[in-house]
């Protein structure tokens, strides 16, 4: 029997809807603990990130980043500095326009890339679930739906009437499934996007890290051992 009031409508609700509700609910509240730890992560990475670019920035020489990387730990951009100038012994040299030796920009770029995608990797992680939550719930509350609307003109068989008073308090019913699927599903596609919007600019400023990195290394020979110091990536 249809019961007024949101408790009462949900007392109400057969076996299958509350089924889906329970799934959808789960969806929603994994949903939400990931949006809120990765909105934390994210701002902690932008701080680091904006710290670590005003050294980089500012800087005359690699040896002076370096000795500024233990305060910007936890920055990929300042990860990736500084496991590009571990390899750099492993870059090959070529001679430049002016005849000196320089390094090969082309595998400084592609040791950054792949170095790049590892830290990508991990501010991407737990990402797919808010895709998939946004993907399925509304599949799974319109399934909810579609069951509870055949399971209420199941009801209208069994009682031998087709009034609105017959009729609206199954498919009202239905309907929360569907409702609660759209819930779940629109703040985790919301927060999807934004998330791969700040790992994309993210992922800029690791590009630019390069650029930086060619124009403070001399080009007449390698880095000494001591701008492998500072942070381990």
């Amino acid at each position: 029997m249809f019961q007024a009031g949101p408790l009462g409508t949900l007392a109400s609700l057969g076996i299958i809807s509350k089924v889906v509700l329970v799934v959808l609910l789960g969806f929603s509240i994994i949903s939400w603990a990931i949006i809120f730890y990765k909105w934390a992560t994210f701002r902690a990475v932008d701080l680091k990130d904006r710290q670590f670019m005003a050294v980089l920035l500012r800087a005359r020489d690699v040896d002076e980043v370096t000795r500024n990387l233990s305060q910007v730990a936890g920055s990929p951009c300042a990860k990736i500095f500084h496991s590009v100038v571990q390899r750099l012994d492993q870059i090959p040299t070529t001679p430049n326009d002016s005849g000196s030796m320089a390094f090969d920009r082309h595998v400084m770029e592609r040791t950054a890339a792949h170095l790049a995608q590892g830290q990508i990797s991990r501010l991407e992680s737990f990402l797919p679930f808010l895709a998939t939550t946004g993907n399925i719930a509304p599949f799974v509350g319109l399934l909810g739906t579609v069951l509870g609307i055949i399971d209420a003109f199941r009801e209208i068989g069994t009682q031998g009437t087709a009034s609105i008073a017959a009729v609206a308090p199954g498919v009202s019913e239905a309907l929360i499934a569907t409702a609660a699927g759209l819930f779940a599903a629109i703040p985790a596609v919301i927060a999807y996007n934004y998330f791969l919007t700040r790992i994309r600019r993210t992922a800029f400023q690791m590009d630019s890290v390069v650029v930086e990195l060619l124009a403070l290394i001399p080009a007449q020979s390698k880095p000494t051992g001591s701008m492998s110091a500072g942070v381990k990536g």
